[in-house]
């Protein structure tokens, strides 16, 4: 199962990545862009994202590589996210209470 704070940082990115509302983004069927990849990498680089489909079904997207790693950074969830995610980023080694032993108190003269 995929943590709760990795899910929502994935749901972000596709967001992001379909929020091209002013920007028509090209579709190309499976087929075409396999025999095309050239020019679909192109295109890509070019005119910005590309989506593949597969049976009528938007299925990927090809971005160029800046643009990848800029959604990548603006989806990564903030200190605020981290900081109240019901599960912990790590594994923590705190020893059960009551096993350690207390120091005494040495009164100096």
């Amino acid at each position: 199962m995929i943590p709760q704070h990795e899910l929502t940082a994935l749901i972000e990115m596709t967001r992001l990545m379909t929020s091209y509302d002013e920007v028509v983004v090209k579709s190309w069927p499976v087929q075409d862009a396999k025999a095309r990849f050239s020019e679909l990498l192109k295109a890509s680089v070019t005119e910005g994202p590309q989506v593949v489909t597969l049976r009528g079904v938007e299925t990927a997207v090809l971005v160029p590589v800046s643009e990848w790693r800029s959604l990548c950074e603006r989806a990564r969830p903030g200190l605020k996210a981290l900081l109240l995610a019901p599960q912990c980023r790590g594994d923590l080694n705190v020893p059960p209470r009551g096993r350690l032993r207390r120091r005494t108190e040495q009164v100096k003269d």
